[in-house]
């Protein structure tokens, strides 16, 4: 199990867009894939969790990947997030 603390850049959060982008990318990897955020765990493979969890551009979170490619997950979910999912 890989974890990193990150803040979301993008002025908007996980709205629809990203939330879907995001599940996406991750749905490719064969780990587990979730983010800790105010104390809840979201799986990061499913738009409609992410949107729930309503994290806001600031909202500080846990990124944990665990299983087959979890590097691999990590990084690749990172770098969407570091990057504000492109917006």
């Amino acid at each position: 199990m890989v974890s990193k603390a990150l803040v979301i850049t993008n002025a908007q959060g996980f709205h629809m867009r990203p939330a879907s982008v995001f599940a996406g990318a991750m749905a490719k990897f064969p780990c587990k894939v979730f983010i800790k955020f105010n104390g809840n765990e979201y799986n990061a493979k499913s738009p409609l969790n992410l949107m729930a969890a309503c994290m806001k551009c600031g909202s500080e979170i846990e990124l944990v990947c665990d299983g087959d490619q979890e590097n691999e997950a990590l990084a690749a979910a990172a770098e969407m997030i570091q990057n504000g999912f492109g917006e």
